[in-house]
Formats: C-alpha cells, sequence, structure tokens
C-alpha cells in the first residue's frame, strides 16, 4: 500500500498511525523520523551507552512496526512507543550486563577543559555528574527506567505506570527502590573515597 503523505501535505500523527495500521510502510517510516529523536534519547538515558542506544531504537521500532496493528490507540502513540522502548531497553541492558567487556577504545582519556570563572566549582559538577551517571548505570534496568523517567522526564506516577504498563503502586515502589539504590551506591562511593 502505497503512503500519500506528498499529495496531502504532512498528516498529523494520529493519521500516521491509523495508516500504518493498515499496512502503510510509508507511514510507519514518517512516524519514525517524527519520533526517533525522542526514542533515541530515552534510550541513551536507560542503557547509558550510545551503542546500546542504538540497538534499543531499531529493536523497539521493529517491535513497533511488528505490532502496530494490535495498537488500540487507549493511549497515545507517544507512550505505547515508551513502553516498547523501555521493554526494549531493559531486555538489551539484561544482555550487555550478562557479557559485559570494557574495550579499550571504550577509556576515555582525561580532557581538559578550561573555565574561566571557579573553575573548581566545573570540577564538581562534573564529578557530581560521573558519580550520578555511574550510580544511575549500576540500577537494574526496571528501576533505573523508573528514576529516568520520573527524575529526568519529569513525568508523574500515573504516566510511568501507564508507559510501564505497571500500577501505580508499583511504580511508587520501584521509584521509592530505584532512588534509595542510587544513594546508597552514591553514599558507599562517597565513603570508599574518605577511607582512601
Amino acid at each position: 500500500m502505497a503512503s500519500d503523505l506528498g499529495a496531502t501535505g504532512p498528516a498529523d500523527l494520529a493519521d500516521l498511525v491509523a495508516a500504518a495500521r493498515e499496512g502503510d510502510r510509508g507511514a510507519f517510516d514518517e512516524i519514525v523520523r517524527r519520533t526517533y529523536v525522542d526514542t533515541y534519547t530515552l534510550a541513551v538515558r536507560l542503557t547509558a551507552t550510545e551503542e546500546d542506544a542504538r540497538d534499543v531504537v531499531q529493536d523497539a521500532y521493529l517491535r513497533a512496526w511488528k505490532g502496530i496493528r494490535r495498537f488500540r490507540g487507549d493511549a497515545q502513540f507517544s507512550t505505547w512507543m515508551y513502553r516498547i522502548t523501555a521493554n526494549t531497553a531493559a531486555t538489551v541492558s539484561g544482555k550487555r550486563r550478562r557479557q559485559r567487556t570494557v574495550h579499550l577504545d571504550d577509556v576515555a582519556d582525561p580532557v581538559e577543559t578550561e573555565v574561566a570563572l571557579h573553575p573548581e566549582l566545573a570540577t564538581e559538577n562534573s564529578e557530581l555528574m560521573v558519580r550520578l551517571s555511574a550510580a544511575l548505570d549500576e540500577l537494574p534496568p526496571r528501576l533505573r527506567a523508573l528514576v529516568v523517567l520520573k527524575d529526568v522526564y519529569g513525568l508523574s506516577h500515573e504516566d510511568i505506570a501507564e508507559e510501564l504498563g505497571i500500577s501505580v503502586a508499583a511504580a511508587k515502589v520501584r521509584l521509592h527502590r530505584g532512588r534509595k539504590r542510587m544513594r546508597d551506591l552514591l553514599y558507599e562511593e562517597a565513603s570508599h573515597a574518605d577511607a582512601v
């Protein structure tokens, strides 16, 4: 089935989703173009690496294409896509944790930067971001998803529950566990640094 998007100009996302549900590959390709940045950004935040994020996005869109006919439209397409992306990220992260290796190319070289005002603050902020990122990477994928969706994207408990297909109570409990685990990891790291 050929898409007639060019003849009528840009369609809204709901029209594209309806066309894709009918098997219009061109409409789905346009959906991918319109939602790619948000999907990729979420994948990077959930997996913490660009390589894994690319794998997640590719798998998520493949899953979306295969399942688009079952998309009922009860929620927005973006919510459905977030859910697929979060689930795919959990799967990819689980596989990566079992196969984790570090390549020498991935080891960062020290970066020298010039900071005109208050270089000590820039250093502290940079170190804090590294510590937070490391703690986030240590979280199990399903807890990481909750922390990222709440604390980075600012979604409500209700929206998170809807996006991940869990109850609001489960979202709150998992978020609490994720934040507590991050605090514990940061505290352990600080205690270890003080002991050295």
